[in-house]
């Protein structure tokens, strides 16, 4: 029979693990080159683990061209599975790199920006105290990005937030509900809503807005819109030191957290409460698939520990 022909499969027969793991560097790269570097082998190496695949599997998984390869609607299954074994097998590495014991155990952490400077540097010190060996990698990251980095496996856990009226896809996530971070209306020092410690949200209906992270920005809409009008966003950006420098120098109001306003506050602008606003919810999420080891448990109670009097 000639090599590359690709008979049917027999049922029952499994799928060889090591060239699903090819297999998922091929589809993640979409070149049969870049999977062979990344992986340090040779491309024909890469060739022959994905066309003996392809006989496993009874079908044709990719599609070669001029500029790599394209999955075939079965290769792009059969990725989403691969993707997941890679997911598993970081997992199974980790537990077992930990041995077991705690001082020897790492987690790769993930936070967005304004808990990065608040809630997680103490959790860290406290964790430090508890287990000193323990080592934890934190990574900077808007919720969505975290959501894919934890998807990629390329993380352990998360510090995310939601908006309730900005809707989230989290049905492969375990979530740990933290605290609620109220939602601050920031004017210029002197503006005339200033004058009051809380505000309706239409009464800004007027004014030029700055606007974040996407997310944010769909909240502030959302929010508007259900007060009866839109917002001018004049300015975007997501770091709320720069935001509250824009408000300072009269260019538009802004929404910002307490959490953010905690972490840096200019004196030149003030913060109003809103009344029948909404928080926004900061969570602890971890993979769905991936059980907790005592690693990432004692990372997720120290976090908890210090964020318990936000409650």
């Amino acid at each position: 029979m000639d090599d590359d022909r690709i008979p049917q499969n027999s049922m029952g027969e499994l799928l060889d693990p090591r060239r699903m793991l090819v297999f998922a560097e091929v589809a993640r790269t979409g070149s049969l080159a870049a999977a062979a570097h990344l992986l340090g082998w040779t491309q024909p190496a890469v060739a022959q683990h994905v066309r003996r695949l392809e006989r496993e599997a009874g079908c044709p998984l990719v599609v070669r061209n001029s500029r790599g390869v394209t999955l075939t609607e079965a290769g792009q299954s059969l990725a989403t599975h691969a993707e997941a074994l890679v997911v598993r097998l970081r997992a199974a590495r980790a537990d077992l790199d930990a041995l077991n014991d705690l001082r020897a155990g790492r987690v790769r952490l993930a936070a967005f920006p304004s808990a990065c400077a608040t809630v997680v540097p103490a959790a860290l010190a406290l964790l430090h105290e508890r287990t000193p060996g323990l080592d934890v990698r934190l990574t900077e990251a808007a919720p969505s990005e975290a959501r894919r980095l934890l998807a990629a496996g390329d993380i352990d856990l998360a510090v995310t937030f939601d908006y309730d009226n900005v809707p989230v896809n989290a049905s492969d996530e375990r979530a740990i509900p933290l605290f609620d971070d109220p939602i601050r209306l920031v004017v210029p020092i002197g503006h005339p809503l200033a004058e009051h410690p809380e505000a309706d949200l239409a009464d800004a209906r007027d004014q030029r807005w700055i606007a974040g992270c996407p997310s944010c920005l769909a909240h502030l809409r959302t929010a508007a819109a259900g007060c009866g009008f839109l917002p001018d966003v004049r300015h975007s950006t997501d770091d709320y030191v720069v935001t509250q420098t824009l408000v300072s120098t009269g260019l538009g109001v802004a929404l910002l957290p307490a959490l953010a306003l905690e972490a840096a506050r200019d004196p030149a602008v003030t913060a109003i409460g809103i009344r029948a606003h909404s928080p926004r919810r900061i969570a602890l999420i971890g993979s769905a698939d991936v059980p907790q080891s005592r690693a990432t448990t004692a990372v997720s109670s120290a976090i908890r520990t210090v964020t318990e009097h936000r409650l």
